[in-house]
């Protein structure tokens, strides 16, 4: 059987302990494609490819059976909650 959601949150969850974490599997459920947004302390200080290297080593045994993975976001805590402030103070269209 291939890697479920759950499988993915739950390496990243216990390797990089996020404050926000979100997982879709793109793959129609075959578990073969995933699309992450992460959000931890632990890219303090690190560049997005730093961080891309971090969640592939997270998911070392699940990239076995994965065919793609895409980082949509790696964020610091800090650039979430900046993100989420230029978001919401968007004026509707």
């Amino acid at each position: 059987m291939g890697v479920t959601k759950e499988d993915v949150e739950s390496s990243l969850t216990s390797v990089m302990n996020p404050s926000h974490l979100e997982v879709i599997d793109t793959s129609g459920g075959c578990g073969a494609s995933f699309a992450i947004e992460i959000v931890s302390e632990q890219f303090e200080g690190k560049r997005l490819l730093e961080r891309h290297r971090m969640v592939n080593a997270a998911l070392q045994e699940e990239l076995k059976q994965i065919h793609a993975l895409s980082i949509k976001k790696a964020l610091t805590p800090e650039q979430w909650k900046q993100q989420q402030e230029a978001e919401n103070s968007e004026p509707a269209a």
